[in-house]
């Protein structure tokens, strides 16, 4: 920069439309600037546009030619002439995703004051869901970095977001955000509504009996694999064309076919890992066109229930053995995994993943999750990964067609 080069910084407000932008950018050419900087957003139509230039004639001539040229628009233009010219862009620290039905201004207030409470700067903010419910990305510096600071700067937002009943998501900033590749997910009342062992005991006339082992075990109460043993055990004698039916009555959770077809589009490997059952789930695991199906497998003989399960159990721990072994199969670092559950059974998977989602779950697994979702919509688990509805429905747009399902 010349010394008598002088940094003019220009904002443009107004009604979208076309031609703006040639108008504003025919001015400044007269006057032969350099460009530093560029910054558009449009809300509602409204457009806000900044351009950082680098003037090296006069920079009073310049501000009346571009209020002259950007009133015959209908716009307003704001100049201010020595500017700071330092346009290095910083890399936020972190990624707040707020989630909700509606998100308030009352709760809105209160999430900023506590990120302000801990040092944190908002350093932008934009749109990124308006179904099924509202979401907002805020990208943020921290000023605490310390070893404790992400686990302070979630702990206080997820205190704030329960109060005001929204969620709230926080990652680190950066590429390591966009560079997830591998994503599990539970099954029962995670990927499907409802529990599949519960739907087998109602064959048996059992299903109150199971369902209270299952609560237990998804507190944490008692031990999955004795769990699932009682479990099964009722299940004897049954013949196996029930599994056909069960499968035949799945119910995906909402919006969990959009999840996975849009993550498969950006290249992630998904899959499952379930306390359940392999032969309920693979029809809907090849459906969905899953990578990975680890599911416990139910011993049939003579075309009926034994009331066992033969193999491995897939219980805690072999969850995260399972998600460690997918992960090294498709060449994929740990911390490049997310996965998704919701009972204590999942404790050792979501800790083992790079981000552990913790979706509608027991009080158990929140404590240890990253972040807890408690809206019924599976395609929340998309904008906590920085995917916006937009982009989601253009895809589909492109593949056939897009359909929102009314909400209740």
């Amino acid at each position: 920069m010349g010394a008598s080069d002088a940094t003019v910084l220009v904002t443009v407000t107004g009604p979208d439309r076309p031609g703006v932008t040639s108008v504003l950018f025919g001015a400044l050419s007269r006057h032969d600037v350099s460009l530093l900087d560029v910054e558009q957003v449009v809300i509602r139509g409204r457009l806000t546009l900044g351009v950082l230039v680098q003037c090296p004639t006069d920079p009073e001539a310049l501000q009346e030619e571009l209020e002259e040229a950007m009133d015959t628009v209908g716009m307003t233009v704001d100049v201010a002439i020595g500017a700071d010219p330092d346009t290095r862009q910083h890399v936020s620290t972190h990624a707040v995703v707020v989630l909700g039905s509606p998100v308030s201004a009352r709760a809105f207030r209160a999430l900023s004051r506590e990120l302000a409470r801990q040092g944190a700067n908002i350093d932008s903010i934009r749109g990124i869901a308006d179904y099924p419910v509202t979401g907002l990305e805020l990208l943020v510096t921290a000023s605490n970095t310390d070893a404790d600071a992400d686990a302070r700067l979630r702990a206080g937002l997820a205190e704030v977001a329960a109060g005001e009943n929204v969620d709230v998501a926080v990652e680190r900033g950066g590429l390591a955000r966009r560079a997830k590749r591998l994503i599990v997910f539970d099954v029962d009342s995670t990927l499907v509504q409802g529990e599949v062992i519960e739907m087998l005991a109602a064959r048996a006339g059992v299903e109150d009996e199971v369902r209270a082992v299952t609560e237990a075990a998804m507190r944490g109460e008692i031990d999955f694999t004795e769990s699932l043993n009682q479990r099964v055990a009722t299940l004897a004698g049954l013949d196996a064309s029930v599994i056909d039916d069960v499968a035949a009555e799945l119910q995906l959770t909402p919006g969990a076919r959009t999840t996975i077809r849009t993550l498969r589009r950006l290249g992630y490997h998904c899959g499952v890992v379930s306390g359940g059952f392999r032969q309920v789930i693979e029809g809907l695991a090849h459906e969905l066109e899953l990578d990975f199906v680890q599911a416990n497998t139910l011993e049939i003989v003579d075309g009926k229930l034994t009331g066992r399960v033969v193999g491995d159990v897939v219980d805690r721990a072999y969850k995260a053995t399972a998600l460690r072994a997918f992960a090294a199969e498709v060449g994929v670092p740990m911390e490049q995994t997310v996965a998704v559950g919701d009972g204590a059974n999942d404790i050792d998977m979501l800790t083992a993943a790079g981000l552990g989602v913790a979706f509608n779950a027991k009080p158990a697994l929140r404590e240890v999750a990253d972040t807890a979702l408690n809206y019924p919509f599976l395609d929340a688990v998309l904008f906590i990964l920085g995917v916006t509805r937009d982009e989601v429905e253009a895809a589909d747009a492109v593949d056939g067609g897009v359909r929102r399902v009314p909400l209740a």
